[in-house]
């Protein structure tokens, strides 16, 4: 999943003897998607896909976990300049600049032809929506990182991947690998968290590759730039706004 994920910089220390529980580390990843000021980025997505080529697409992004709301303007292509997604209340619409009119879409519409969905900019809990396989994460290493290692599936039907394997930072807790499946066991992308950042004194990441193990070949880097936690005027989320910056 396209998430912007805060976390207020908290170390945690185990006795040798005993590894973390699932739930607790659940909590932890949980705490870092909670937004808890107004948040607006710049996103750019460079998307590759072995029968495409590479396509890049950039948007402003803008979020309010409060009551749940987001918006994207797209910038670029110029083909996209001007249209935009916006979730207000329960409703996500569709905004398309050439014909002024918007269409009510579900969470699994697609961002102007990128790998990011609708729901991707969601606020979500992760604890409302899975639950841990085992009681306690495992120890591992890759590379030079050492991680904790657990799996979740989910206990209500409306999510994009039924299973998960987390990879996250021991020493902080920060995701570093998200492993997702399908139904029937198949790996279906793998999202690797390459950079963070600190906002105000959060950790916010800044890039991260979203890999497609279903279509070899095809992945996705987003990166994360200009991000403000001012607070956003409350008519940014409505369909009058989108619809005055094509005007």
């Amino acid at each position: 999943m396209l998430c912007v994920a805060v976390w207020v910089s908290v170390a945690f220390f185990l006795s040798a003897a005993e590894l973390p529980r699932v739930a607790d580390l659940m909590s932890r990843v949980e705490a870092l998607e909670e937004q808890l000021t107004d948040l607006s980025a710049h996103v750019k997505i460079v998307q590759e896909k072995a029968t495409q080529g590479i396509k890049a697409y950039e948007m402003q992004f803008y979020r309010r976990d409060a009551n749940d709301n987001f918006l994207i303007v797209m910038t670029d292509p110029l083909p996209e300049r001007g249209n935009g997604y916006l979730r207000a209340g329960d409703d996500m619409w569709m905004y398309r600049k050439n014909t002024r009119t918007f269409q009510h879409i579900n969470r699994d519409e697609a961002i102007s032809g990128t790998d990011a969905k609708a729901a991707d900019f969601e606020k979500r809990k992760l604890t409302a929506l899975y639950k841990p396989v085992t009681e306690r994460a495992s120890a591992t290493n890759i590379g030079k990182s050492a991680l904790y290692r657990f799996e979740i599936v989910n206990k209500v039907n409306d999510v994009k991947y039924p299973k998960q394997l987390y990879y996250v930072d021991r020493s902080n807790g920060l995701p570093k690998i998200v492993q997702s499946y399908s139904l029937s066991g198949a790996l279906m992308q793998t999202a690797v968290y390459i950079t963070w950042g600190m906002v105000e004194g959060k950790y916010i990441w800044l890039k991260a590759t979203f890999i497609d193990e279903f279509e070899k070949g095809n992945r996705s880097v987003v990166e994360l730039s200009g991000i403000s936690t001012k607070p956003i005027s409350h008519g940014t989320f409505t369909k009058a706004y989108l619809e005055n910056l094509s005007k």
